[in-house]
């Protein structure tokens, strides 16, 4: 039976991979966000429904969103967090907005979209994937507010995991490394202006040190995401599970002792 699946940030980068990648399957699926060219551009490629709204807001969800959802698909079956971004820059240099912004962004989306669909969930059975990142593993320089809510987004999928395992529902979270999507395209920017040096050599300095040599690919990511949130995953939950080429594996203070 082809399910019904939500997608949060489902324009762009890993979200849209996945969008379609579980539609080619023959999946129902709706993609939500608040550009809507991105979105409208997508859902006409693969045949999914898309959605304008902002997934961090519970009045959006319940005016907007879910009413929708239900009224076209009626029912939800799985739903894919995968909003984030924004939180760059050291504690003191923050401002109240742009620490809200962070939290917004990366953990108050994946907590509204929970609460939404967590009832949907309970009677089909299903669940629910939050894409977080190795930042809520570990504290990279300078994004403070960003490593702040990737490592709470852990503690809300666990404890959604604890809460509604009892009623059939699973809920675990996928820790990229540097995946080629345009906001890690962004980021590159700073190496690239600073060494005067392209995007692929930007995406080979911040990989020098790990494992695989390379960043992933949204697909790849992607594909993890399905294997998450199918029947052969059903007896994982709360799992972070980590696709980072051995990112977080690298024992850091040994690294002077590489042979290069």
């Amino acid at each position: 039976m082809n399910i019904v699946i939500v997608i949060t940030c489902g324009g762009s980068g890993v979200g849209a991979s996945c969008a379609r990648l579980l539609a080619a399957q023959g999946d129902r699926v709706f993609i939500i966000g608040r550009r809507p060219e991105p979105l409208a551009a997508l859902a006409q490629e693969i045949g999914a429904q898309a959605l304008v709204g902002d997934a961090a807001s519970g009045e959006s969800w319940n005016h907007a969103l879910l009413p929708a959802i239900l009224r076209d698909a009626g029912r939800i079956d799985c739903l894919i967090g995968s909003a984030g971004g924004m939180g760059f820059k050291r504690i003191t240099e923050m401002t109240d907005a742009q620490w809200q912004g962070a939290m917004d962004s990366n953990l108050n989306s994946a907590f509204a979209s929970a609460r939404a669909c967590l009832p949907e969930l309970i009677k089909s059975g299903g669940n629910l994937l939050f894409v977080a990142s190795i930042a809520s593993l570990a504290a990279g320089p300078e994004v403070c507010g960003y490593v702040t809510a990737k490592h709470a987004l852990i503690g809300l999928m666990r404890s959604i995991a604890r809460d509604y395992g009892p009623l059939g529902v699973r809920a675990n979270a996928v820790c990229p490394g540097w995946v080629t999507t345009p906001m890690a395209d962004e980021e590159m920017q700073l190496l690239m202006d600073a060494h005067q040096i392209s995007l692929e050599q930007a995406y080979q300095m911040v990989c020098r040190d790990v494992p695989l040599r390379r960043p992933a690919s949204a697909e790849e990511i992607a594909r993890v995401c399905r294997f998450l949130c199918s029947s052969e995953a059903s007896i994982i939950t709360g799992a972070a599970l980590v696709a980072d080429g051995g990112s977080t594996i690298v024992d850091v203070p040994t690294l002077a002792f590489t042979s290069l």
